[in-house]
């Protein structure tokens, strides 16, 4: 069984996926009255299923004709796309923005569910067994290593890394 949550976002996804123009606009009120939750569930969902990290923009508009549009990210380049990750990355990263960067990976079918599984453990908290904020920095070493060796064209680096 599926959380509220779960639905909500898969809902999203369907409608992105129909849209010819690469994003959707929704108000929340009209949704939440959908799914019969409040209006702070959408945010929460928007907030931690649609960020950057797993490829989406959120745009929002206050007010009594206000909404939020919903853009869907396309990567265009593998080398475009390691520098994105690797800025997204920072000096600091913690799990759940690390687990959302693979996820996009995996997403945007760059990565297998086996290199996913392996990249989510190298990340763990249970793998990384050392304080904040050093687990953290140390996440972010791991993890642009990561996207590094896996987004090599042909194994080589071209000179841009």
């Amino acid at each position: 069984m599926h959380n509220i949550s779960d639905l909500i976002e898969q809902h999203l996804k369907a409608l992105l996926a129909a849209s010819a123009e690469g994003f959707i606009e929704i108000q929340r009120n009209e949704l939440a009255g959908r799914f019969n939750c409040v209006p702070s569930q959408i945010n929460y969902v928007l907030a931690t299923r649609f960020t950057l990290e797993r490829g989406f923009l959120i745009e929002s508009r206050r007010g009594g004709g206000g909404y939020v549009r919903i853009m869907r990210l396309n990567l265009d380049r593998r080398l475009d796309l390691v520098a994105q990750l690797c800025d997204l990355a920072g000096g600091a990263v913690s799990q759940q923005r690390a687990e959302d960067l693979i996820r996009r990976l995996l997403d945007e079918e760059l990565i297998t569910n086996r290199e996913a599984r392996l990249m989510l453990a190298a990340v763990s908290r249970e793998a990384l067994r050392v304080g904040l904020p050093a687990r953290d920095q140390l996440r972010a070493l791991i993890l642009k290593s990561m996207l590094i060796s896996l987004l090599r064209i042909n194994g080589k680096s071209n000179g841009v890394l």
